[in-house]
């Protein structure tokens, strides 16, 4: 069984694309509604929430655990797969990984264990934009993480710090094209009005608003929307473990828990996925 841990519902999206991709395996996701949203808690805060998170998981049978949020990849994969889960009896049989690392993949066209300047890509100069919340902007991950590996690269950010929540609360589609439109228009400002060879959508929140990107930015942007990206890396990831999916039941499951309000969070949940099962208490 896989888990998947985000701190509200924009995980549902990767949890969907994983669930059609991989139609035999079993999942589990668990989302931190108690304490959503994560972006204005203190990076400590953070760590420990997605451990609590993890770890309820790992105790429910799942073996592999993916981050599906940017926040908790940022501020907390790298202390729990480093610091954290070596010191725990999960160590060697449990893994974390979070959705930064295929999705830098995917832009830099590099391994994430590859952390040098390799050719072809040492020379690449293409435009990168990553559009993502505030904290996942400040955060720096992602420009940190493409210059490693394309130095040459010229990495624009650009907050939109409105966007998820007007998704989230259904907002008109007129409200929610203006609030693209201003994002796109932001890294139009930072470049010159050179558009993007590539775009990152940087929250769980955006794919349901790719058209909208799609429709501001040339036809030569290529779009990385991080459940596709997520759900191709995690496909090559399983091809070379395939001991996480070796156990395949009868039935496969799919189970979705919340520290939140469960009806709450169900009624709120068809934004993501219309037909997603319904939400129980952890």
């Amino acid at each position: 069984m896989i888990g998947v841990f985000d701190s509200g519902l924009g995980g549902l999206t990767v949890l969907r694309a994983l669930v059609e991709r991989f139609p035999h395996v079993s999942f589990t996701y668990l989302g931190d509604h108690a304490h959503v949203p994560y972006g204005n808690r203190p990076s400590d805060e953070v760590v420990s929430l997605t451990q609590t998170g993890v770890e309820a998981l790992f105790e429910r049978g799942c073996k592999l655990v993916l981050l599906g949020c940017n926040t908790a990849t940022a501020v907390a994969a790298r202390r729990l797969q480093q610091t954290w889960l070596p010191q725990t009896p999960w160590r060697g049989s449990h893994n974390v990984l979070g959705i930064v690392a295929p999705t830098v993949e995917a832009a830099t066209q590099t391994p994430w264990a590859v952390t040098a300047p390799q050719y072809p890509q040492k020379y690449n100069t293409d435009l990168v934009a990553v559009f993502g919340t505030t904290r996942t902007v400040a955060s720096g991950v992602y420009p940190e993480e493409i210059r490693k590996r394309c130095p040459k690269v010229e990495v624009v950010q650009q907050v939109c710090a409105q966007l998820a929540s007007a998704i989230e609360a259904e907002a008109p589609d007129a409200e929610l094209d203006a609030l693209v439109h201003e994002a796109v228009d932001g890294v139009l400002a930072q470049t010159g009005g050179a558009p993007p060879h590539r775009a990152i959508l940087g929250c769980t929140h955006f794919p349901l608003v790719e058209p909208l990107f799609r429709r501001h930015l040339p036809p030569f942007t290529r779009m990385l929307s991080q459940p596709v990206v997520v759900a191709d890396s995690f496909e090559d990831y399983l091809a070379r473990r395939p001991h996480y999916v070796a156990e395949r039941p009868s039935v496969r499951t799919l189970t979705l828990l919340t520290s939140g309000d469960p009806g709450d969070v169900s009624s709120r949940a068809h934004i993501f996925w219309p037909h997603a099962p319904a939400f129980t208490k952890l």
